[in-house]
């Protein structure tokens, strides 16, 4: 959370003598700053073909916007292939997106949980062309919008940005490590660290266990003030070392939480599915803070289970 935005409006109500519903940090909490206004960009990982013939380009996604984003191609809108002599095909299957979630900056990925919440699949990000084949200094674009920062359950689509990847084929990466292709300072945080939400209730992981479908997580709020509260932070997802963000999308309002009573404090535990042989994992947590149905992201380091 950048601290710049969550000091101004405690400035403005303390100088109108209003009643205010924003919070500060807590000093020893780590905090980061939004870097710049890139868009999000992609790279090639593999150019082959599909089972039925058809040009198949598996990518990886980068979010270069500085802040937390979510994204997706354009529904309805293909991608297209330029080859090499000029040569444009539209290309109809795009399978280009975070899932819904958000994306913390500086990470990229190469999938997410997607089907439906009855039946979820791994879902990897890909586009074929049908009919395509291969050829030297093709490239590929890809209309998609994104949204920045913090998620409000009222304006979803606040900060919306539409934009293009363009990628060349004859780049391929091999090498990508997961899920940081660039360290943000104050970014991460660990395990056991107290996140303030709203109306001042602390957060805290307080436990991160394996089971035989994948994680189980612990939570504990602490509620300092005279009325109880919830605190809502939906079904965390994670991403690890393949890449791949696992927990279907759902907004982190509509799951259900215990209530913190005054004074008191609440404990509760979420579930993610992830194969066990995927490791380097963080969690990627939206807290609900500063007012009803506004989310705050943080990414929490678990990588040592």
């Amino acid at each position: 959370m950048r601290m710049t935005k969550a000091l101004a409006p405690v400035l403005i109500c303390a100088l109108l003598l209003c009643a205010c519903d924003y919070i500060v940090l807590p000093e020893d909490l780590d905090s980061y700053t939004s870097r710049g206004s890139e868009d999000w960009s992609a790279v090639v990982t593999q150019v082959g073909s599909s089972d039925a013939g058809d040009l198949h380009i598996d990518l990886t996604i980068r979010n270069e916007t500085g802040d937390w984003s979510a994204m997706q191609a354009t529904a309805g809108k293909p991608a297209v292939l330029t080859t090499g002599d000029g040569k444009t095909i539209n290309c109809d299957t795009v399978f280009v997106s975070t899932g819904g979630h958000r994306l913390a900056p500086g990470f990229q990925m190469g999938g997410y949980t997607g089907g439906t919440q009855a039946e979820q699949k791994t879902q990897p990000i890909y586009v074929e062309c049908k009919g395509a084949e291969p050829s030297a200094g093709s490239t590929l674009a890809i209309d998609y919008s994104y949204v920045t920062g913090e998620y409000n359950y009222y304006y979803p689509d606040e900060n919306k940005v539409d934009a293009t990847l363009e990628v060349k084929l004859d780049e391929v990466a091999t090498d990508l490590t997961y899920p940081i292709y660039e360290a943000i300072e104050g970014l991460i945080q660990q395990p056991g660290t107290a996140i303030t939400a709203i109306n001042d209730v602390l957060l805290v992981l307080t436990g991160v266990e394996r089971t035989d479908t994948g994680l189980r997580f612990t939570w504990e709020t602490t509620n300092p003030g005279e009325y109880p509260s919830y605190v809502h932070i939906g079904n965390p997802p994670v991403i690890g070392a393949d890449g791949v963000i696992y927990g279907f999308y759902q907004t982190p309002d509509i799951v259900s939480v215990p209530i913190t009573p005054a004074g008191g404090t609440a404990e509760w535990t979420t579930e993610v599915t992830v194969p066990q042989d995927v490791k380097g994992l963080y969690i990627l947590l939206s807290v609900e803070s500063k007012k009803q149905r506004l989310f705050v992201n943080y990414a929490i380091d678990i990588t040592d289970k």
